[in-house]
């Protein structure tokens, strides 16, 4: 079996879509009031209601970029908060938390 879809908990819709629109050009489609999918992301998801921010250090999300430089700038831009750098044998990454304190990171080859 593989990965076909990935929730992230959203304590604000409007939130979301602003951020992951702008720093990602993610698209979305609301269903209802309890729920918004996205796509235009490399795999779909949706966002579900929560009413606090999860804990850190759980499942991570990681998106890749050709420029990570460029990336950075866009999830800052959009305000997104970073929080760690990395360096590894063959990458770089960054990992960054989103308006709902979802921890997700971003990497790219070297």
């Amino acid at each position: 079996m593989k990965i076909d879809y990935v929730e992230l908990p959203s304590t604000d819709f409007a939130a979301m879509k602003a951020f992951y629109g702008a720093a990602f050009e993610w698209t979305f489609e609301d269903w209802g009031s309890d729920y918004v999918a996205f796509s235009n992301s490399g795999l779909e998801g949706g966002f579900r209601p929560v009413n606090e921010p999860p804990p850190r250090g759980g499942t991570m999300v990681i998106l890749y970029a050709d420029d990570l430089d460029v990336a950075e700038k866009s999830v800052t831009e959009a305000g997104g908060a970073i929080t760690e750098h990395h360096e590894f044998p063959g990458g770089r990454r960054f990992h960054f938390t989103d308006p709902s304190g979802n921890e997700l990171a971003v990497w790219t080859k070297f």
